[in-house]
């Protein structure tokens, strides 16, 4: 087998992703490997807020164009900066094992949590998501906005003299800097981004490379990512928009789904839940997306839009 390219972006998180890839590719295929590190627009754009320069999609575009004209033979992402639509022509081969999908919150005062920070504490999180429920279980929180990969996140933590940041589990121990979480924070208080943890790999739709990819798939979280997935793509969202899903394991090879669409400033959120077989995991995903629209959801998703387009 030839050396197989592995597109990814170029911060230290995407390489240290794209490297654990590399390596399974190597153990469990027998190829080599090599990284192509691509320059997004969401990482040139570093200053500017993602929901008014087109989401989370632009730290995937420039990837499935190195994907689509054969500068290489497979891309590695972060699942939660996926679109719930790819580019043509391109599929998503394999889920490798997922990491902690719960929030992290990391703070300059040891021992600290979200219940225990005092009030007005200053909150850093360039999420919409985190935000919204930040609001809505701790409304005497100052959110202050806040962007960059992790290392410079939590060297604002010192900078911007803020009481915390929140940033995603996963990262945080990928990059080593697990020690610094203060607390994981449970998904009943803050649900956790869609996809957030997992790994997605692609590839071009029909080449043998897919068939061989499968070696690298986790059923388990193929599952909960294809659920939650189907979940974003039934509501017509996109991960700037305060929605949220997780998908876990439940008795007897179902599924256990939460998702919820909350208001921009946490003042309306609309949840909901249901189980489903293990086999039924993207109509599922869809079903539950359909029983938030119904109590509420939509309105608040059109106000969104509405304010977006002002």
């Amino acid at each position: 087998m030839t050396t197989i390219r592995i597109a990814t972006r170029a911060s230290d998180l995407a390489l240290v992703q794209a490297r654990t890839v590399a390596a399974l590719i190597e153990s469990k295929l027998g190829a080599s490997t090599e990284i192509v590190p691509v320059k997004t627009t969401g990482d040139r754009l570093q200053g500017v807020s993602l929901a008014k320069i087109g989401g989370k999609g632009l730290f995937v575009k420039e990837i499935e164009e190195a994907l689509a004209d054969g500068r290489a033979d497979l891309a590695v992402h972060s699942a939660k900066d996926l679109p719930a639509v790819l580019a043509d022509g391109l599929v998503l081969a394999a889920f490798p094992e997922r990491a902690d999908c719960r929030d992290a919150l990391v703070a300059r005062k040891s021992g600290a949590t979200l219940r225990a920070l005092a009030a007005g504490a200053r909150v850093g999180t360039g999420s919409a998501r985190r935000t919204a429920q930040l609001k809505t279980n701790r409304a005497d929180l100052e959110i202050v906005p806040l962007r960059g990969n992790v290392p410079t996140r939590l060297r604002k933590l010192v900078e911007q003299e803020l009481d915390a940041v929140i940033l995603a589990c996963a990262g945080l121990d990928r990059l080593g800097f697990g020690d610094r979480i203060e607390e994981r924070i449970s998904p009943d208080v803050m649900l956790p981004a869609i996809a957030q943890g997992a790994l997605a790999i692609e590839a071009r739709r029909g080449e043998a490379l897919c068939d061989d990819l499968a070696a690298l798939n986790d059923a388990q979280t193929a599952r909960a990512v294809r659920a939650e997935r189907g979940f974003l793509s039934r509501l017509g969202a996109d991960c700037t928009v305060p929605v949220a899903c997780l998908a876990e394991g439940s008795v007897a090879g179902r599924l256990r789904l939460r998702g919820l669409v909350a208001a921009e400033d946490g003042s309306r959120i609309v949840r909901g839940e249901l189980e489903v077989a293990a086999d039924q995991a993207v109509s599922g995903g869809a079903r539950l997306a359909e029983q938030i629209l119904a109590r509420g959801g939509e309105d608040i998703l059109a106000e969104i839009r509405s304010q977006a387009g002002s």
